[in-house]
């Protein structure tokens, strides 16, 4: 059942594959958030209520949907490196910490700036803020586990357990402004027939999400060719690529 998975253990076959979808993740990300950003910051109306400070909307929102969802794909990665000890798996775990912590931050961030001017506040221990540093903490676990280990087999075990156990933060992050009563106003996005904002605003949104999750694409993408090379320096391959030899890769 699960055969089709067999040849990605192979490190030099997921290395060729990244190659492969790098640049079109690249292209995509670079399009996106220019189309994004300008039809979202520039073109797209401002709100009756909040004005133009409500145009952080095109960070903030993007930035906390790709904070869950790049967390998701990690715990995913760790219950394949788990269950299957695909090597590689393991590995899309490392690549994809990092990367989770910066949209988090970002997500985090851009909350702050948003909140300041619609709570008087920068910082409030609200539900679904404090759920979302978890999440935060969470990715710096990983890493940090990672590295705390010499034997890197014993270190991507660990960071892949304790990013299965940290997926019972996610649906706490979605329904905790649906569980508690919260400062936090409930999802802007429903479904596309029944939004909670005007068109005019919810397809840049869109778009600005699209290039959220390509970014985050790409910089794993990138992220994971390295730890590849570094986990397999000493194979013949590596070896040939770093010495020019292109043909063996």
């Amino acid at each position: 059942m699960w055969k089709w998975l067999h040849p990605y253990a192979k490190a030099e076959t997921a290395y060729r594959l990244c190659n492969v979808f790098l640049p079109y993740f690249a292209v995509a990300t670079v399009v996106l958030l220019v189309v994004g950003w300008v039809w979202g910051l520039a073109y797209a109306p401002a709100d009756y209520q909040q004005k133009d400070s409500y145009r952080i909307i095109f960070i903030h929102v993007p930035s906390a949907i790709l904070s869950m969802g790049a967390y998701s794909s990690m715990a995913i990665a760790a219950f394949i490196a788990l269950v299957w000890q695909i090597r590689n798996a393991e590995l899309a775990v490392i690549a994809i910490a990092p990367v989770g912590a910066a949209v988090t931050a970002i997500a985090l961030i851009t909350g702050a700036a948003w909140g300041k001017p619609m709570w008087g506040a920068w910082w409030v221990w609200d539900a679904r803020l404090t759920s979302e540093l978890i999440l935060l903490f969470l990715y710096l676990g990983v890493i940090s586990l990672y590295h705390a280990f010499e034997d890197k087999a014993a270190a991507g075990r660990a960071a892949c357990i304790l990013a299965l156990v940290g997926v019972v933060n996610l649906p706490i992050i979605h329904f905790s402004v649906e569980w508690w009563n919260t400062l936090h106003q409930g999802a802007t996005i429903t479904k596309f027939d029944s939004s909670a904002i005007d068109k005019s605003m919810f397809w840049p949104l869109m778009v600005n999400i699209a290039s959220f999750a390509a970014f985050v694409g790409t910089v794993t993408l990138i992220r994971l060719k390295n730890e590849i090379l570094l986990r397999e320096k000493h194979r013949p391959w590596v070896r040939a690529l770093v010495s020019g030899d292109h043909n063996a890769v």
